[in-house]
């Protein structure tokens, strides 16, 4: 497909592309509208990156990259040229996400299967996980990745032994925590916002779905965390409930076990290590 991807391009956006796009990133346009480009990859995993932009657009709370075309092996969205951040950036950002947080579903979920990173994200909620948090917290995040670390031969003994103490103490530890199911960005980190022309932030990349909103602010810490003014614009617009702190480290444990099992061991003690912290 990708030898006619210029033909498909100008036709959905109604004009001529100039220059080469097949060595670049950048695609711009005769009237001088520009896009970013993504390609060459012939899975699901665009498709779904835009179906996931589109699910977020849909919450009209934060700005998000807008999709002009997508097929098998590509994606097309806005061009976001960015500027470095003003200075109530994070201020703006948290209220902002909170917002986002406010789009609610009736159940937990997606209604497609994504992708977290390279790997496959189960969206798909058996019966008794639609309306339970836990049960598909557990079975479509935690053991679903814990599996994956078995086949992948990257779960040592002390894994294994603490993923069994872990399975029996998980009601216990996330027990009083459940809320309607809130549209999740599902993968923000610092690599996966930019700024716009006005320092605004615009969300990118996203492994979307409706789940509880505490796992999406545990990843925004994965790395570091953002500045502490983003916590406590989003605290103040959306308050947390009692014990998110505790909690924190189990919903950063889905995204450690993801790593674990596309980068190798590097992560697997610090995948054992939040394991034991909750079972001791």
């Amino acid at each position: 497909m990708l030898a006619d991807l210029k033909s498909i391009l100008e036709a959905a956006l109604h004009e001529r592309i100039v220059g080469d796009i097949f060595h670049s990133r950048i695609v711009r346009t005769e009237s001088g509208r520009m896009f970013f480009l993504k390609k060459g990859i012939n899975s699901r995993t665009y498709r779904c990156e835009a179906n996931g932009l589109n699910e977020l657009a849909k919450a009209n709370a934060i700005c998000v990259a807008r999709v002009a075309a997508v097929g098998d092996d590509f994606i097309l969205t806005e061009y976001i040229e960015g500027k470095r951040e003003k200075s109530e950036f994070f201020e703006e950002f948290g209220r902002n996400f909170a917002q986002l947080h406010r789009y609610k579903s009736s159940t937990y979920g997606f209604y497609e299967d994504n992708f977290i990173g390279a790997n496959p994200q189960p969206n798909i909620p058996e019966k008794d996980e639609q309306n339970d948090w836990i049960a598909f917290y557990f079975n479509k995040r935690l053991l679903y990745q814990y599996r994956l670390a078995e086949q992948n031969g990257l779960a040592s003994q002390r894994l294994k032994a603490g993923f069994s103490k872990l399975e029996k103490r998980i009601e216990k530890i996330l027990k009083n925590n459940e809320e309607v199911p809130t549209l999740l960005h599902g993968d923000l980190w610092s690599g996966n916002f930019l700024f716009d022309k006005s320092g605004n932030a615009v969300l990118i990349d996203p492994a979307a779905y409706y789940g509880h909103r505490e796992v999406d602010l545990a990843m925004t810490k994965l790395f570091g965390g953002f500045a502490p003014q983003f916590y406590q614009a989003y605290i103040a617009e959306y308050p947390l409930k009692e014990g998110w702190q505790y909690r924190e480290n189990i919903y950063k444990l889905y995204h450690v076990l993801n790593h674990l099992n596309i980068f190798g061991h590097s992560y697997l003690t610090d995948a054992e290590e939040i394991i034991y912290n909750y079972i001791k």
